[in-house]
């Protein structure tokens, strides 16, 4: 039997979860399919989010033939067997997965049949196709970037396999309790496939162990979830809490500079599973709680988070010890946070004024006459590419956001610069006045 996540393909537009962007209503592929005006495209993204699914819902809702490849593992002869079927029966639309793979000898015979129209290429790819996909093929297609699934999207396919008798679960009457569902949505991290493949196996797990009485309620609990998913369920709850606490938990002892602690909860965030959130927490954490004060271990910690999110775990747990430890250890500034929410501050409560003419754009016809950058001082053509002039609106001219702690050298020199720049802000536009 194959895969629930393949069953529940959707068979024409409306049944696509997500990417309402994209299929909605009036959106851009809708109307490409409802006009009968098809052409080539790459849509790109994360994995499990949607691309084979609009392949596939597209096919569905024009009848054509649909056909689906690897560019990287399946050869040129499948191609020409799919360019015969074009030839033969008309429109193939091809999905053509993992198109930044593509080779040239592959693409130089793709390329005419596009132009023809023989054959619509939907490639699908999780690399950015303006820099990963040759100019020949991106010239030929749109392109369209899909977003990440939110909890609410994953809801509705989850319930829509659960309900559907013919291609889903519908006939195993599952109830699915709701820190279950919460704990495989959290699990999924908006990769659909996987989300519903792990409820697939959560249900025929327990339909097998509990007999095959289809007609009473079979009940997936969250302890039957984490186990069918292998992640740890007191990590979760219904409500999200106990993950939002340990991340909490997790930042919290960094900024405390608890070594210890800060690798006890990401040990406990590694055995969830989640490498998602602990990538974009750490990336917060270096800049709101390191900051000025070290301004390399942010970037030490930038290049953990790629690296740990190109290998995946397991062996992601090493860089992310690497950039737990130096954070933990590192000296702590929260200057720049505070230094631009303060300024926010003032934007959202303060009359904040015009911006000073001499600042204004004077990049077109007519600039000179409303006075607009015409006493624009250069700083470049000064000593030192400095030169005191006004910068900020006449109502906010006095304001000082940035108050650095000093806590490092780097920091302290960054504070003796800005004190330094501000006083002879201040004792050259006093002069000029």
């Amino acid at each position: 039997m194959k895969p629930l996540a393949y069953r529940m393909r959707p068979k024409d537009l409306s049944e696509v979860v997500g990417q309402q962007h994209l299929v909605g209503p009036g959106k851009i592929i809708r109307r490409m399919v409802e006009a009968k005006l098809l052409s080539s495209m790459i849509l790109y993204g994360p994995p499990g989010i949607g691309k084979t699914s609009i392949a596939s819902a597209i096919a569905g809702s024009t009848k054509y033939a649909f056909r689906i490849l690897n560019a990287a593992t399946d050869t040129k002869k499948d191609l020409q067997q799919v360019a015969l079927e074009a030839k033969m029966s008309g429109t193939v639309i091809l999905l053509l997965d993992e198109i930044h793979r593509l080779d040239k000898t592959k693409q130089d015979f793709l390329l005419p049949l596009l132009e023809s129209g023989q054959i619509v290429l939907i490639g699908a790819t999780t690399e950015n196709p303006y820099i990963s996909i040759s100019p020949a093929i991106r010239s030929r297609c749109q392109i369209f970037e899909l977003h990440p699934l939110s909890a609410s999207d994953a809801q509705i396919a989850i319930q829509n396999a659960l309900k559907d008798s013919d291609r889903g679960l519908g006939k195993y009457h599952v109830q699915l309790n709701s820190d279950a569902e919460q704990l495989l949505i959290e699990k999924g991290n908006g990769d659909l496939r996987a989300t519903l493949n792990a409820l697939e196996l959560a249900v025929l797990s327990t339909y097998a162990e509990n007999g095959k009485d289809t007609q009473n309620k079979l009940v997936i609990t969250q302890e039957i979830m984490a186990d069918s998913i292998q992640v740890k369920s007191q990590n979760f709850d219904a409500n999200g809490d106990g993950h939002y606490d340990l991340v909490s938990a997790f930042q919290k002892s960094i900024r405390g500079s608890d070594t210890d602690a800060a690798l006890h909860y990401l040990a406990r965030l590694i055995e969830s599973g989640d490498l998602i959130s602990i990538c974009r927490r750490l990336l917060v954490i270096a800049y709101e709680d390191i900051g000025l004060a070290n301004p390399a271990a942010c970037q030490h910690t930038a290049l953990a988070v790629w690296t740990a999110q190109q290998i995946g775990l397991p062996e992601a747990r090493i860089p992310l010890s690497n950039a737990v430890i130096e954070l933990a250890l590192s000296p702590k500034s929260n200057s720049a946070i505070s230094a631009v929410d303060t300024a926010l501050d003032v934007v959202r409560n303060k009359k904040i004024g015009s911006i000073p003419n001499h600042l204004k754009d004077s990049h077109y016809s007519g600039a000179n006459k409303l006075g607009h950058g015409t006493d624009y001082l250069y700083p470049h053509n000064y000593t030192n590419d400095w030169i005191p002039q006004q910068y900020l609106p006449n109502s906010l001219i006095h304001d000082s956001y940035f108050n650095p702690k000093g806590n490092s050298k780097i920091e302290s020199a960054l504070k003796n610069q800005y004190k330094k720049l501000k006083v002879l802000q201040e004792k050259g536009l006093n002069n000029r006045r």
